[in-house]
């Protein structure tokens, strides 16, 4: 009787197994290693992909500080200036009650293309911002994507917009762009695609051939402007979507000296490669800066963990970005110090090395 009510006890439990879906399969690891976990940057740093809410409100400002505070961050970079009156604004305020602790980044109104004044009258605004105080351009993804004229998709190296990304190679302000998405977004959502659960949980992430042009065509388009303005410096935001391919990014950085990039959401891609990660750091010491996207305090330590430590086989934050375990990258202290702080002065004006360890 014992017996059978034993096998009628593990059939149960096999067929609950078999019913368990890939969202809700998430083991607890036995393996045992060395842990050392992180919640603040072992030096400061800057965050040169910030997307802070809240900046009209003095509360919602203090309460960010404290957090910045908590987890060293020196200064973040507020890439949502906008533009004219609301640009200024912003940045009075900023610069009056919290020197030192913040940069903005202008944004460009990319509407109503076919107006034949929109290039004289974009170019002079953002002239206008720089003079007022903007440390940057900030273009966002749509541009390349969902940017339309009356001729249809607007592509990132649109001759119209030349004189834009010349004038900030003149008034020495970089550009940080993000261009496209991950290239799974375009692959079937099939289970051979890496980012079938992101697909599923953000079915509007998927980009459909009927509305948008291949990855490769709008990726190509960026790197045109690029190599056509060398004189401008470019910061690629998400690692130009080649985290999975640091071998290509290294090239394409080599070609084009003006290209910088920042680790903003694509940890998990360094995370899963540690000793090709590590080495690619080392060797562009010089042209990769720090940064997150999301301001969301509880994740940054999973950023210095990897940076920082040599630990093994660690949770990522979140899951659908990185079904995979992290490993420590180890990093010298003085490509941290250059990851963290050194190349975002180096490029960005109003961020003050005096400020930073020397």
């Amino acid at each position: 009787m014992n017996r059978v009510w034993l096998a009628g006890l593990c059939l149960a439990a096999g067929a609950v197994a078999q019913t368990i879906s890939f969202e809700e399969y998430t083991p607890k690891s036995t393996l045992v290693v060395p842990r050392n976990p992180r919640t603040r940057a072992k030096f400061p740093f800057v965050d040169v992909h910030g997307h802070p809410r809240g900046m009209a409100s003095p509360e919602k400002i203090g309460q960010l500080m404290q957090e910045m505070d908590s987890m060293n961050m020196k200064m973040m970079v507020n890439l949502d200036g906008r533009w004219g009156d609301q640009l200024k604004k912003t940045l009075d305020h900023l610069r009056g009650k919290y020197p030192n602790r913040f940069v903005v980044f202008a944004n460009i109104d990319l509407s109503n293309m076919d107006d034949p004044n929109w290039t004289k009258r974009t170019r002079a605004q953002l002239e206008q911002d720089i003079k007022n105080g903007a440390s940057g351009l900030k273009i966002y993804k749509n541009l390349g994507m969902d940017v339309k004229d009356s001729k249809g998709r607007v592509k990132v190296d649109d001759p119209r917009i030349d004189p834009v990304w010349a004038l900030c190679g003149r008034m020495k302000v970089p550009v940080l762009i993000h261009t496209a998405d991950p290239a799974p977004f375009w692959l079937p959502q099939d289970r051979f695609n890496e980012r079938w659960l992101e697909l599923k949980e953000m079915p509007g992430r998927a980009r459909s051939p009927e509305k948008y042009p291949p990855f490769e065509t709008i990726i190509a388009e960026q790197h045109r402007m690029f190599r056509k303005h060398p004189g401008t410096n470019f910061i690629n935001a998400h690692l130009g979507w080649y985290g999975n391919n640091l071998g290509e990014l290294g090239r394409l950085m080599d070609e084009m000296p003006n290209m910088y990039t920042e680790i903003g959401a694509v940890l998990a891609e360094l995370g899963r490669q540690p000793r090709f990660a590590r080495q690619w750091l080392i060797r562009y010491q010089n042209r990769v800066l720090f940064g997150k996207d999301t301001f969301t305090p509880s994740e940054y330590p999973t950023y210095f963990r990897v940076l920082e430590s040599s630990d093994e086989y660690f949770d990522y934050y979140r899951r659908r970005h990185a079904f995979w375990q992290m490993y420590g990258l180890d990093l010298p202290d003085e490509v941290l110090k250059k990851l963290y702080y050194k190349n975002a002065a180096k490029l960005i004006p109003g961020i003050d090395i005096k400020n930073f360890p020397q």
